[in-house]
């Protein structure tokens, strides 16, 4: 006997991903959406095509709407009631919020509704449908707001407004079915904005003027009340005010209070009193000076001021100069010198006494001055003590006066901002203007063919790729290799193709030459399919059987007997079929191999290769008969059957036994390869118990039958198979079918290479 290792499956979580595909590159991303497209073309072209042809329809069916524009500007010098005239215009500039403001303004049902009753559009067929002229012979009120409100969701519907750009320009939109009826509407849009705008605006002057007056009167009541109270005041205190006309250059004449009038008055006096004693002094001063001369100069006469000094004093200065020419000519002791000698010494003595007098005099009006300065000094000192008391007195009067002054302030503002609100009632001021006016459109606006053959191309494209992608997520069969890596981390050992109708076979005569009788339990067809490898060697389904034997030869490189188990999830998936050809093309090649159907609840191949058997797999593990006994082995493939009998019931129970092991231990004395049929996965859980004698298992899968989820449950629920599964056989496959799945290049069916 010889050494034998088998080679496990990794498990699930340990699989190499590398082996498996797990990396994806771009060109199999690209690979994989042209699949997509391929397997899904008919999709693509239905759906997208009965989208197209629903815009056909609705082109066909919609009547055409002509769009007229009016533009309109929003001033960003805006009219407000009760703003200052002095706060320029330019000052407040309309921002992104007040523009909006007003394309809602523009949107409001209210400004519709004035449409509605202008252009009275409830009479239009367009608007009010075509029972408006019957319902415009009726009187009754309800008809009448019916057909108002359904001409209004008519014109909501085709108007549309929006800003241009960033600008205070507003374009005004409207469709109709006639263009010079869409223009119409469009001016009328903007005439009756323009309208409301003044409507508002007059609304709002007229409330604000109505509150201002009522304002007013109450201000006015409350101004005749403070100036009582301040007037009383007065009264009650002894203050009274005096007008001070204004200064030269002056705004306007102030009122001064009349201590301060009389102190200011008194100061004054007191300053002139002052003076007049100062110079007095200096006078009186001056003369007693004066009269220590004998002759006063020139200078201190002029300063005196009195002609006779000054008459005097000239008529003194003659006379010296005669006294000095008679002295000089007929000498000092002449009776003339002598006489005018005299003469000077008279007037002289005049002189000193006019000085005197005028001493006297300066004198007196010292004395006059001193006493009107003090008189001047102590009635001031009194005026200043009373005026104490009264400044006391006058805070109080100050807080009468400064709250008068703010109420009549605040009144003079509110008369002013009357005034204001009164003119601008009358202003046909808005903050908008039409700058282009709408024009009947001479070409129709909706609907567009290009853009509804558009939106229904992109939209159809957009509705097939999630039909097609829903088919793809709900498609729960096995139709790639990829999906057999993705879902059972095993490789894909085969795509084995369907087969077309057999041609007609002689090959299984040699295993059903002692069983002519019994030809008819099996049809023709089936019988030629189980050894098509062997009359069709260079098709790809024989391709496809070399591939799963090269796999098992690599698997169990170094053993001088392979074991190998053929397994299926449900029944009628083809596990048969390649079973029997896969042992037609081993010993085609000159190995010895041994069939054994191990399927003990419906064994097809004993049925259609030896339906005359009357001994078989279930004889010999129960010792009944010799193997060589049961072994049929007429010029082809050795093969043990399994006849079902007596043992029907308790023979299923034999595939974990034993016996079976001890069995397949002497097939492999013998034979090169043992391949046995085993029953699926899912009726037969005893499956499982054949883990320890067999190398490997090579799962078959219908193509596009098989479900991933239950081929995954049932593995997962007999993880000793699991373990040794070498790999999968995606059978029955349609090689057109496949192909928009994925590529014929590594399984041959290219370019007709089969």
């Amino acid at each position: 006997m010889d050494t034998r290792t088998a080679v496990p499956a990794k498990p699930i979580d340990q699989i190499d991903r590398e082996s498996l595909g797990g990396t994806i590159s771009v060109s199999d991303l690209v690979e994989q959406i042209w699949g997509f497209i391929r397997r899904q073309y008919l999709v693509f072209v239905i759906v997208t095509a009965c989208s197209i042809g629903l815009g056909l329809v609705y082109l066909l069916t919609t009547p055409a709407r002509y769009t007229a524009h009016a533009m309109m500007q929003i001033d960003s010098s805006k009219l407000r009631v009760l703003q200052p005239q002095q706060v320029s215009f330019s000052d407040t500039p309309l921002d992104t919020t007040q523009v909006e403001t007003q394309v809602e303004v523009l949107k409001s049902e209210g400004l519709g509704l004035s449409v509605v009753k202008e252009m009275r559009l409830t009479e239009d067929p367009e608007f009010a449908g075509n029972g408006a002229r019957l319902w415009g012979s009726g009187n009754s009120a309800q008809d009448a707001e019916s057909r108002q409100s359904q001409a209004l969701d008519a014109l909501l519907r085709q108007r549309s407004i929006s800003r241009v750009g960033r600008t205070y320009v507003l374009d005004i939109a409207f469709s109709s079915l006639r263009p010079n009826r869409a223009a119409e509407i469009a001016n009328g849009i903007a005439e009756a904005y323009i309208v409301d705008q003044l409507e508002s605006k007059y609304q709002a002057t007229r409330r604000a003027s109505k509150w201002l007056q009522d304002r007013i009167t109450e201000l006015r009541e409350q101004v005749s009340a403070v100036d009582r109270a301040v007037l009383d005041y007065k009264e009650k205190n002894k203050i009274f005010d005096i007008a001070v006309a204004p200064a030269a250059g002056g705004a306007s004449a102030s009122a001064r209070s009349l201590e301060e009038q009389q102190l200011a008055e008194i100061s004054s006096q007191l300053s002139t009193a002052r003076a007049a004693s100062t110079e007095a002094k200096a006078r009186l001063d001056r003369i007693q000076e004066v009269l220590k001369m004998e002759i006063p100069d020139a200078s201190v006469v002029d300063s005196l001021r009195s002609e006779i000094v000054i008459r005097l004093r000239n008529q003194y200065l003659d006379l010296a100069a005669r006294e000095g020419l008679l002295s000089q000519r007929y000498g000092s002791d002449h009776q003339a010198a002598i006489n005018v000698r005299a003469q000077m010494d008279q007037i002289r003595q005049s002189i000193t006494d006019e000085l005197r007098r005028i001493a006297e005099s300066t004198k007196s009006d010292y004395e006059i001055a001193t006493a009107r300065e003090q008189s001047i000094k102590n009635k001031l000192a009194d005026m200043v003590s009373d005026a104490r008391i009264t400044n006391r007195e006058r805070i109080g009067l100050r807080e009468l006066e400064s709250n008068a002054q703010a109420i009549h302030t605040i009144y003079d503002s509110f008369l002013q901002r009357y005034m204001e609100a009164i003119q601008q009632q009358s202003f046909p001021i808005t903050e908008s203007r039409i700058i282009s006016a709408a024009t009947a459109p001479k070409q129709k606006s909706s609907p567009r063919a290009s853009v509804v053959l558009g939106v229904a191309t992109v939209l159809g494209i957009a509705l097939s790729l999630a039909v097609a992608g829903l088919r793809e997520a709900l498609d729960p069969v096995f139709r790639s290799r990829r999906q057999v890596h993705e879902t059972l981390q095993v490789k894909c050992l085969a795509v084995v193709p369907l087969l077309d109708a057999p041609p007609r076979s002689r090959l299984l005569a040699r295993w059903r030459r002692n069983a002519m009788q019994d030809a008819a339990v099996m049809p023709a067809g089936a019988d030629a399919m189980l050894g098509r490898v062997v009359l069709d060697p260079s098709s790809l389904f024989a391709a496809s059987l070399r591939s799963i034997k090269v796999a098992v030869e690599v698997s169990t490189a170094g053993q001088r007997s392979r074991v190998v188990g053929l397994i299926s999830t449900l029944p009628d998936e083809g596990k048969s079929t390649i079973a029997s050809n896969f042992v037609e093309l081993i010993a085609h090649v000159g190995k010895k191999v041994i069939l054994v159907d191990g399927d003990l609840r419906n064994p097809t191949l004993s049925r259609a290769m030896a339906p005359d058997a009357a001994s078989g797999l279930l004889e010999v593990l129960a010792g009944e008969v010799g193997l060589h006994d049961a072994v049929r082995t007429a010029r082809g493939p050795a093969f043990l059957p399994t006849v079902l009998g007596s043992r029907d019931a308790h023979g299923r129970e034999l595939l974990g036994s034993e016996a079976l092991k001890m069995l397949i231990e002497q097939l492999r004395e013998t034979y090169e390869y043992i391949i046995i049929d085993l029953p699926p996965l899912g009726p037969v859980a005893e499956v499982r118990g054949t883990a320890g004698m067999i190398d490997s298992y090579v799962q078959v899968i219908e193509w596009g039958r098989s479900r991933k989820n239950t081929v995954r449950q049932q593995l997962l629920g007999a993880p000793e198979i699991y373990e040794r599964l070498l790999g999968v056989v995606l059978n029955k496959v349609d090689l057109k079918e496949f192909s928009r799945h994925e590529t014929l290049d590594a399984v041959g069916g290219q370019n007709g290479y089969y």
